[in-house]
C-alpha cells in the first residue's frame, strides 16, 4: 500500500535510526524550517475564515474548535489561552475534544472513530447561525471532526477546515477550508510534529487576527489583559505606562481607579475623565478604544 501526505514516509529520514543524535535534530530543525512556508500559502484563506469568524461574533456567535488527538489538544490550548489574553468569556472560544478532558493527558485513540459523539456535543452546545465551528484534523478525515463540522452545518453553522492533506474530506466539507501541506514527517505519520506545528500557527492567526478585528488589540498592547497574577498586572501598568506617556507609578493608580480594566485605564489617563465616562465612551464606541479616542 503507497502512503501519501502525512502519512507518508520521508526520504530524507529513511535512516533514522542510524543517524547521530545531532544529525536527527539537525534534521528535525530543517524540517520543521519548511512549515512557515506552507502556512505561507494558506494564508488568504485564513484570512477569510477570519473575516467570518469576526462576522459571527460581532452577532453574538461563538469560535468552537473540535478536534481529536494532537490536534484537539492544540484547538483546545488556542481556546483556553483566548481567556487571559483578552478578557473574553470562556464560552466565547471553546474547544470539543474527542475524548473530553481526560484526553488531554493521555492517548485516547478509539474516540476520534466517534462520529455520533461530536454531533452530540454540538447539539448540546446549541450550535446555530451565529456561530463559527472550526475542524482541526491533520488527516482531513477525522470521523470525529467530521461528524462534528456536519452536524454544525445541520444546524445552520459557518465552518472552517483545517487539514495538512489535499484532497481531503474536511476541506470538501467547510465553508472555509484551510490547506496547510507540511508533506511527510521525519517520523512517519507522526503529526505531532510538523503538521501540530502548522497547526499551531494557524489557531494563533485565527484567534488573534479576529481579537485584533474585535478591538481587544490597540497598536501591538493588549488592551483587555485579564490581570491574574503579579506579572500580568506588572505588563498592564506597563500597557498603560507607554500608551498614556506617563510614569509607571500614574499608570498603576488609573489601573486601581479602572478597577484594573486596562482599556478604560488608558482612556482615563489620555483624556483625564474619570473611570465611569471612560466605560461610557467605550461602549458607545463598540468597546474600541481606537474609536472611543477620535
Amino acid at each position: 500500500m503507497v502512503r501519501t501526505g502525512t502519512e507518508a514516509s520521508n526520504p530524507r529520514s529513511a535512516a533514522l535510526d542510524r543517524m547521530s543524535t545531532l544529525e536527527i535534530v539537525t534534521l528535525m530543525n530543517e524540517e520543521d524550517a519548511t512549515v512557515p512556508a506552507a502556512v505561507e500559502r494558506a494564508l488568504p484563506a485564513v484570512a477569510a475564515a477570519v473575516d467570518a469568524t469576526v462576522t459571527r461574533l460581532r452577532r453574538g456567535g461563538r469560535l468552537i474548535y473540535v478536534g481529536a488527538g494532537t490536534s484537539g489538544r492544540i484547538a483546545v490550548l488556542d481556546a483556553v489561552e483566548c481567556v487571559p489574553t483578552f478578557s473574553v468569556p470562556p464560552t466565547l472560544v471553546q474547544a470539543i475534544m474527542a475524548g473530553g478532558e481526560a484526553a488531554l493527558t493521555q492517548s485516547i485513540e478509539d474516540v476520534e472513530d466517534d462520529a455520533d459523539a461530536a454531533a452530540a456535543e454540538i447539539a448540546g452546545r446549541s450550535v446555530g447561525p451565529n456561530d463559527m465551528v472550526a475542524g482541526v484534523a491533520a488527516s482531513g478525515r477525522t470521523p470525529f471532526v467530521l461528524g462534528g463540522l456536519q452536524a454544525a452545518r445541520d444546524r445552520g453553522a459557518s465552518t472552517i477546515g483545517i487539514s495538512n492533506n489535499e484532497p481531503a474530506p474536511l476541506l470538501e466539507l467547510a465553508d472555509h477550508p484551510i490547506a496547510a501541506i507540511t508533506g511527510p514527517e521525519v517520523l512517519a505519520g507522526s503529526t505531532r510534529l510538523k503538521s501540530g506545528t502548522a497547526q499551531k500557527l494557524i489557531c494563533n492567526m485565527l484567534t488573534t487576527a479576529t481579537m485584533v478585528r474585535m478591538g481587544k488589540v490597540y497598536d501591538d498592547r493588549m488592551i483587555d489583559v485579564a490581570i491574574g497574577n503579579t506579572k500580568l498586572r506588572a505588563r498592564a501598568e506597563g500597557i498603560v505606562a507607554d500608551l498614556v506617556g506617563c510614569p509607571v507609578e500614574q499608570a498603576a493608580r488609573l489601573l486601581d481607579a479602572a478597577d484594573e480594566e486596562v482599556k478604560t485605564a488608558v482612556l482615563m489617563g489620555l483624556e483625564d475623565i474619570d473611570a465611569m465616562a471612560a466605560r461610557q465612551r467605550l461602549d458607545t464606541a463598540g468597546g474600541y478604544l481606537r474609536q472611543a479616542l477620535d
